[in-house]
């Protein structure tokens, strides 16, 4: 399944990440930085509350109404010229692209920024037939150069890589002999890879928003790119969620609104793209042909179900950019190309229990992510789910908690056990004291807490016995 990065163990990734001093550092910058942006800019719209009411609200409907507005999507599309295909599965959508391409006898595809195709794996497959790839938004051609790394964030998908780093890659890879300024960088990466624009046969993009009324489809970038990748090559395919759909222009405004402030904390984004169709008679550029590819990949197996408010989501990342859990362990800890809270809940929908059942855990449940959403989806409440599902259905319970919590219960229900036991907690932890102050290393469970965290060491006398010696006491 390509939604699954690796094969790695989630606590072996989680455990090396917390050494990776520079990916945490580089994740708490960034969502530090986002989050301060995000909140300054949703002041200006005045009742950001309202903003989120309607944008849930838009989306709830779509979801809903999702058959109409994909028929309605199609008929739009197809009246212009275009082609549509629906995928069940990512192996439909792989197949489909595959085959425009050998009868295009591509040699050559750019491509911009695309979850979805993340998601399903294109590069591998149209690789598998000779066909060159070519990412063309900057942290994609940073991570497809080294080895195609996976992204480590929705928006920032090469966060977890220094200047430094990538600075090397491009000296590997693109005979690069300038310094790690950023600036010079990006300036090589568009002198070096701009004519891979004029020589394409193909252009792949992503969709943020499909508008069904017009049979439109809409790119959110800071980067040029994606003009480049829909106007010069001769054909376009676009791939894009089944749920990514908005009625109409109006309401495209307000989710667009919602989604560039939740996601990098601006007025508005560079570059707004709103393709409709192949190029027209009268039309300057755009492409002859003009593929629109909506995958399913499990998303209807959602749709009716507890988690369905998941398909709300508009890939802004501010659920990922207030987690405290994403700012310690970093994106690629989550084993799937969708990390953070929005990750947690999807990826077991989209990859399955048995690949991801560690994610649910993955969470402090303390919603900063529900908070943050800009349409109001319930993250923690459907992490939460995701634990009752595998609790009380597939019964994956450790035995180390079903232990514990037998013995609370046991110490719990005993007055007898329970003071005893109380009593002697202070001086069993003492071998575990670090500095005559804290807990550093604990048996079992509590090792993994303290380990990373100062855990307080218990007062030597117990609360009850406090009050029991002051004036009054406890009243029988």
């Amino acid at each position: 399944m390509p939604i699954k990065i690796s094969n790695d163990q989630f606590l072996d990734k989680v455990k090396a990440n917390l050494q990776d001093q520079f990916m945490r550092s580089s994740m708490t910058g960034a969502q530090d930085g986002l989050r301060l942006s995000r909140l300054k800019n949703i002041k200006e719209l005045g009742n950001w509350e309202e903003w989120r009411s309607h944008g849930e609200e838009i989306r709830k409907h779509v979801i809903e109404n999702l058959d109409y507005y994909l028929h309605e999507l199609s008929e739009n599309v197809e009246k212009l010229g275009g082609y549509v295909f629906f995928a069940e599965t990512a192996e439909d959508a792989n197949r489909y692209i595959q085959d425009v391409a050998k009868k295009k006898k591509a040699k050559k595809v750019v491509k911009s920024k695309s979850m979805v195709t993340e998601e399903i794996g294109l590069n591998k497959h149209l690789e598998a037939i000779g066909v060159e790839v070519v990412e063309t938004d900057l942290a994609e051609v940073i991570l497809q150069m080294d080895n195609n790394d996976p992204p480590s964030h929705i928006i920032t998908p090469a966060l977890h890589k220094s200047k430094e780093e990538i600075r090397k890659i491009f000296e590997e890879k693109l005979n690069y002999t300038k310094t790690s300024d950023p600036t010079e960088i990006a300036r090589h990466a568009r002198d070096t890879k701009r004519n891979d624009f004029f020589t394409a046969d193909i252009g792949i993009t992503g969709c943020n928003f499909a508008i069904a009324e017009s049979g439109s489809v809409s790119i959110v970038t800071n980067e040029g790119n994606d003009r480049l990748t829909t106007t010069i090559p001769r054909t376009q395919i676009t791939v894009m969620g089944m749920e990514r759909i908005v009625p109409t222009f109006a309401d495209l405004e307000v989710l667009i609104t919602l989604l560039i402030r939740s996601a990098i904390g601006q007025n508005i984004t560079s570059y707004v793209s709103i393709l409709t169709g192949p190029r027209r008679t009268e039309d300057v550029d755009g492409p002859d042909e003009f593929h629109l590819v909506i995958v399913d990949n499990g998303r209807s197996k959602i749709i009716g179900t507890e988690f369905q408010s998941v398909l709300h989501c508009i890939r802004c990342a501010a659920c990922i950019n207030v987690c405290p859990v994403y700012r310690h362990i970093g994106g690629h800890a989550y084993n799937s190309i969708y990390p953070g809270p929005i990750g947690v809940v999807l990826s077991p929908l989209l990859g399955g229990y048995e690949d991801f059942k560690d994610l649910p855990y993955a969470s402090s449940l303390c919603g900063a992510c529900s908070q943050a959403c800009p349409v109001k989806i319930p993250l923690h409440e459907l992490i939460h789910k995701h634990r009752q599902v595998l609790v009380e259905k597939l019964g994956e319970v450790p035995i180390q908690e079903e232990v514990l919590y037998k013995t609370f219960g046991l110490g719990g229900s005993s007055n007898t056990i329970y003071t005893t036991s109380t009593k002697m907690i202070s001086s069993f932890v003492k071998t575990f004291i670090k500095d005559k102050k804290f807990i550093s290393k604990g048996p079992g469970p509590l090792k993994e807490w303290t380990s990373n965290r100062e855990f307080q060491m218990p007062k030597s006398e117990r609360f009850r016995d406090w009050f029991d010696n002051r004036e009054g006491g406890f009243k029988e």
